[in-house]
């Protein structure tokens, strides 16, 4: 018994020392003899280059064997091509009393407020110590400003169950380009999603493209309706984030409430005696803007504004009566000092307001994809307000040239034409569209008397034909989209006539071929659009080789 307990002693003896073997293994070397310490910016700004630099210094008596350093920058940091987000470096021995320093550069993302932290680790093994260690540090960077703009432009009041047109607009002013940035909106409960532009992805995001320079921006424009009860706060919520690694990282916020109210002003418009008017480039148009009381208390002293929204009208021709206009402002101002039913608008009146404008002539579009033109009235009438869209047609043009004397054909017969003997002559048409698409396009003109087609056309197999009972000539194009013949070259044909004068034609010019009429139909508007070019005759006004005398048929 006793031998056994003798036993026990020495087992638990040989046990307790090899534990305190190794916790004196553990304990003789201190980590907190290596000093590790990231140093860097306190406050950043949105995309703002920062420097890290981390240090570190062996203060204890022990070699520090196979030591690696780790750095993480902060989450989202934008690097340099190809560099990860933790760098790992291996390092020679440290020696004590030894100490480095490396420098890391990055670009924080995040919002306003938000800390980004930094980490750093160094692990190493003491020499003759089998224990492995590993010291870290930190450093936080708050971030101090994020020079973006994101801001609604929205009313503060409407009214349930209109359809409102509200717009974002975004600017940056980093001194970065921005990456790969998109917009989010969280819409209000009830707000029904009509359309945008630019088109987004889904109803509530857009992406803004690879890059966002300084001083770049933008607008998203939305329609829709809105519905509540009458006082409910119905709240419009905008994210402005980068897509880093498959995640939303947001950089700006905004927020705007809209009041829903009572009904109590109705405002329509009439262009010319019609609510749904199209124009076109040249027209003048008369605005008759109709506003009525439709609530239950009297308004007085109020002011209409009408803002004209776009460069095709020509506002040197503005006259507005009863209105106040300045060149350089595009609104027109209706005071209640002039305007009776704007002094004094009882419950279930009703009042007008006109005025007249013309719309650009000879506007050419800037390149392709300048088509589908609008113009806007913003009308604004105390809390309540409306902005009417109206669609602008597409332009075509007919250009219709004759020529004796050209490169195409070549042609023969008597200059001037004698009766009784044939002379050919060469017709060029040319079509023009300005803005919009058009479709179901033709081109048409009927040959004078005495002449008829030789059969000769270029670009053979252009859809040229000829009905022999009306004397018609005519040109199928089918569509032809925005800008063809305006923004380059458009399409031409080329096709060769024949005139066998008669007796009772000497002496003078007769008609070689009549006015050639395009139409086609607009996609953009639906309308029917026609031009005309006039008719050539003998003396050939194209052909400057040609005289005035030469025409005249003997």
């Amino acid at each position: 018994m006793r031998n056994k307990f003798i036993i026990g002693i020495i087992i638990v003896a040989v046990i307790a020392g090899a534990i305190g073997f190794w916790y004196y293994q553990r304990n003789i070397y201190s980590k907190e003899a290596l000093k590790l310490e990231i140093l860097g910016p306190e406050e950043a700004e949105l995309a703002q280059e920062i420097e890290y630099t981390v240090k570190y210094k062996n203060n204890g008596n022990f070699r520090l064997e196979e030591p690696s350093l780790v750095f993480e920058f902060p989450e989202y940091t934008i690097l340099e091509e190809g560099k990860p987000q933790i760098q790992e470096i291996p390092l020679e021995d440290i020696y004590p009393g030894q100490e480095e320093t490396f420098h890391f550069k990055g670009r924080l993302l995040g919002k306003k407020g938000e800390v980004k932290k930094a980490r750093a680790w160094l692990n190493y093994r003491p020499k003759n110590l089998k224990a492995s260690y590993q010291s870290e540090t930190s450093h936080s960077t708050q971030m101090k400003s994020v020079p973006l703009n994101l801001e609604f432009d929205l009313p503060s009041k409407v009214e349930s169950g209109k359809e409102i047109t509200f717009r974002l607009d975004y600017f940056s002013n980093a001194d970065y380009p921005l990456p790969n940035l998109g917009i989010k909106i969280e819409y209000p409960p009830d707000f029904e999603f009509k359309s945008a532009d630019p088109q987004p992805l889904e109803t509530a995001e857009w992406e803004l493209g690879p890059f966002l320079n300084k001083a770049e921006g933008g607008r998203i424009e939305i329609e829709g309706i809105i519905r509540g009860e009458v006082e409910e706060q119905k709240k419009f919520k905008a994210q402005l984030g980068s897509w880093q690694q498959g995640k939303f990282v947001l950089l700006k916020e905004a927020v705007r409430a809209v009041q829903i109210v009572t009904p109590s002003l109705y405002i329509s418009q009439q262009i010319n005696r019609n609510p749904q008017y199209i124009a076109s480039l040249g027209d003048t148009l008369h605005y008759e803007i109709f506003f009525k009381n439709i609530g239950q208390e009297p308004f007085n002293n109020l002011f209409l504004v009408a803002s004209l929204q776009e460069e095709l009208f020509d506002l040197q021709t503005l006259k507005a009566p009863l209105g106040d206009f300045e060149l350089g402002d595009n609104s027109i101002i209706f005071d209640w000092r002039r305007v009776s039913k704007l002094h004094f608008l009882n419950a279930q009146d009703e009042g007008e307001v006109e005025f007249w404008v013309e719309l650009k002539k000879d506007r050419v579009p800037s390149s392709p994809q300048d088509k589908n033109p609008v113009i806007k009235n913003k009308v604004i009438l105390s809390q309540a307000w409306k902005e009417f869209v109206t669609k602008v047609n597409s332009k075509l043009e007919v250009v219709q040239k004759g020529y004796y004397r050209d490169e195409v054909f070549g042609n023969s017969g008597p200059l001037p034409p004698q009766a009784g003997n044939r002379t050919t002559y060469t017709i060029i048409w040319q079509a023009k569209n300005y803005y919009n698409d058009v479709k179901n396009m033709k081109v048409r003109a009927t040959l004078g008397k005495g002449v008829s087609l030789t059969g000769r056309i270029f670009p053979e197999g252009t859809a040229l034909t000829f009905d022999s009972q009306s004397r018609e000539v005519v040109w199928k194009l089918d569509n032809l989209a925005a800008g063809k013949g305006v923004l380059g070259p458009g399409p031409n044909v080329s096709f060769q006539i024949e005139f066998l004068p008669e007796t009772s034609q000497k002496g003078k010019t007769p008609e070689l071929i009549g006015k050639a009429q395009i139409n086609g139909e607009d996609q953009w508007t639906g309308q029917i659009l026609e031009a005309e070019a006039p008719a050539i005759d003998t003396t050939l006004p194209d052909d400057d080789s040609v005289s005035s005398e030469e025409g005249i048929v003997r």
